[in-house]
């Protein structure tokens, strides 16, 4: 067991604009909301955070811009204890915005629309991470997502798998993934939408009941394709892992107050790749990821969200 874990994460900064109303607006309809917030997010700063949060030493390469959501993006993770300095600013291009629609219905079940503007996400280049060559074996786990450019993503699982260093690839927002990079990806968490876009399954399920038939198809597709574990995150029905030995699938907790489900998912990816770093196994791991997203939607704020070990 290894008590704090050096997680590297390459990914994204998102500074998230929440509006909150009662019903999305049909198109070219205007309503009222009933509540704005401003929070600090991005998928590769979600995972950072609580990787950090649960106990690991975290390490943060990203890009923001030059401005002031950049300067609070880098605070919030600093204040966690990442190391920031392979952070980057690009004084040409904003940083990211987050424009998060969240719908609060009358029984207070909640559905989020997040449209991404990327920003100096995808200004990030190859050349600005070649350091990773040399300094990538010093790591436990790499954490991607595709918030950032896909040569950028495609280089870092390169560099990890020739220095044996694990990867887990958050596939998201959904895109095409090259045949030659899955067998070098240790794990993959797609949610159900992306595993569908990823496999060609559609995974049904009806609220917290799911068809494990079309679970385990998409599980196999990806199996096939060279990925060593695939995790797949179900919403209201869960999680499921496969590998060539294990196939299981973790209920979610019942009975959430979902306040806001921005971050849930990297919260779970968080928290699960800290979980394996450590060395617990996988299903613990779920079982445990599960609990810290359940935490998750019961905040209203991506980062502020995110739970402590304490």
């Amino acid at each position: 067991m290894k008590d704090k874990p050096e997680i590297l994460v390459v990914g994204s900064f998102v500074k998230d604009l929440t509006v909150s109303t009662n019903r999305f607006p049909e198109v070219g309809e205007t309503v009222l909301g009933c509540g704005f917030q401003t929070a600090s997010g991005g998928k590769g700063a979600n995972q950072a955070i609580q990787a950090a949060r649960l106990g690991a030493h975290v390490t943060m390469v990203g890009k923001v811009g030059d401005d002031i959501y950049g300067k609070e993006m880098i605070d919030s993770c600093a204040e966690c204890g990442i190391d920031c300095s392979r952070v980057m600013i690009n004084k040409n291009a904003p940083s990211a915005i987050g424009n998060v629609q969240l719908q609060i219905d009358k029984d207070g079940k909640t559905q989020n629309r997040i449209i991404v503007v990327p920003g100096a996400n995808m200004t990030i280049t190859i050349e600005e991470l070649s350091f990773l060559e040399k300094e990538i074996k010093n790591y436990d786990m790499v954490l991607l997502q595709f918030e950032i450019p896909m040569e950028v993503n495609e280089f870092v699982i390169e560099c990890a798998y020739r220095n044996g260093v694990p990867v887990m690839l958050n596939p998201a927002p959904s895109a095409p993934l090259s045949d030659s990079i899955m067998p070098k990806l240790t794990y993959i968490s797609p949610n159900e939408h992306e595993a569908a876009d990823l496999t060609g399954v559609t995974i049904r399920h009806d609220g917290a009941h799911v068809n494990s038939d079309d679970v385990k198809a998409a599980i196999n597709v990806l199996l096939d394709r060279g990925v060593k574990n695939v995790l797949i995150t179900l919403g209201t029905a869960g999680a499921a892992f496969g590998n060539e030995n294990e196939f299981f699938i973790c209920p979610s907790l019942q009975n959430i107050v979902a306040v806001d489900p921005t971050g849930a998912g990297d919260s779970f990816v968080g928290a699960f790749s800290t979980l394996v770093s450590m060395g617990v196994d996988h299903e613990k791991s779920v079982r445990i990821a599960n609990y810290v997203g359940a935490l998750t939607v019961s905040k209203m704020g991506a980062q502020p969200s995110l739970p402590w070990l304490e």
